[in-house]
């Protein structure tokens, strides 16, 4: 019996892509395409043991369905046509995500592993390889996302701490300038009691607006148009006091004009960073790309240690507003195409020439 699709196939991957998948063996793509062999007539996953077969005999299909109206039939070592066990394996882990997230307190490893059928250890381990955080860690991120989500629709602190399930306020409190990027209550009035300080030049872009609180650089946005600069400024800080930079501030703007212009160089002024903790790795993973190289959404998301967060990283990517100082620009599609960037494909295209011709 053939299996639904149960992942949606990416038609960035090219062949060559698909084809390197399959020399290593790479079971981070299973699911997302099936190779048959036309000299024995089966079909495998990409991470199948068999023996690798001769590129000239290969072909591509996006399902085993594809694959066997085609022909061919199933191997018999992988079982291409039954759910893999990477695919059981994110099954379960999702199970018990949706459990954390249902719970008010903080469910015990052992009750969590006990629920999807594994071992504590076992399911510790395999839940930190899928997602890169530990059971914990997802549950701290999963209640700062619903305290920020609360915020955002106009409750109380309080109101929103016990919402999200924190018994007690003393250890949100602890970690929230770190989970807001700001204390509680500047986050709940957008930056109320914030003064930062910005200023809009003139770029090999067109203009870059920089932006500074008291922490540091918390915004570096590209455009054509410095009112639209300005004015998105605004909807991410509403109730931030903003100030037109003094002429102390010039030094910091040419400093990041400097970086817009020969962005292989580095930004030596301390970043404001806000985000949520997937964002932040991912933009950490981001800072250690070496100028003048790229790398896929799928290498990212495996470097952080969650290889099928791949949406999810884009997403990252796309939320990034530190323009080259986070370089989202040198994060490209399977087939090394440019994707998408928020200040605009032209842009990522030249900020990436620059690196490769310095």
């Amino acid at each position: 019996m053939v299996v639904e699709d149960l992942e949606i196939p990416d038609p960035a991957l090219s062949d060559e892509r698909r084809w390197a998948a399959v020399l290593d063996r790479d079971s981070r793509f299973d699911g997302q395409f099936y190779y048959a062999v036309k000299t024995t007539g089966i079909y495998c996953r990409p991470s199948c043991p068999a023996k690798r077969p001769r590129r000239n005999h290969v072909s591509f299909h996006i399902s085993p369905l594809a694959a066997e109206r085609a022909g061919f039939r199933p191997c018999k070592r992988c079982r291409p046509h039954r759910v893999s066990p990477s695919l059981a394996r994110a099954s379960l882990i999702s199970k018990a995500c949706r459990l954390i997230e249902d719970s008010d307190d903080l469910p015990s490893l052992s009750s969590l592993a006990e629920a999807v059928g594994l071992s504590p250890h076992h399911f510790h381990r395999q839940f930190k390889a899928a997602l890169g955080v530990t059971p914990r860690a997802y549950a701290a991120a999963h209640r700062n996302a619903q305290v920020r989500n609360a915020l955002c629709r106009g409750a109380s602190v309080t109101e929103a701490l016990y919402e999200a399930g924190f018994n007690s306020s003393g250890r949100f409190y602890a970690t929230a300038p770190e989970a807001l990027g700001m204390s509680p209550s500047s986050f709940r009035a957008g930056g109320a009691d914030e003064d930062i300080t910005y200023t809009v030049a003139p770029c090999s872009l067109g203009s870059v607006l920089v932006a500074a609180s008291r922490k540091g650089i918390c915004a570096i946005l590209l455009g054509d148009v410095p009112d639209e600069l300005r004015g998105s400024l605004r909807r991410q800080f509403p109730q931030a006091k903003l100030f037109e930079g003094p002429a102390d501030f010039a030094s910091t703007a040419a400093a990041v004009v400097s970086l817009v212009d020969a962005p292989g160089a580095s930004l030596d002024l301390p970043l404001d960073i806000r985000g949520t903790a997937f964002q932040r790795r991912v933009w950490e993973a981001l800072q250690r790309i070496p100028a003048g190289t790229t790398a896929t959404y799928s290498e990212i998301a495996a470097a952080i240690g969650a290889p099928r967060a791949v949406r999810a990283v884009a997403g990252a990517c796309a939320a990034n507003r530190l323009a080259v100082a986070i370089p989202c620009h040198r994060v490209v599609r399977s087939d090394g195409g440019l994707s998408g960037y928020r200040w605009g494909p032209a842009r990522k295209r030249a900020l990436l020439d620059k690196e490769t011709k310095s």
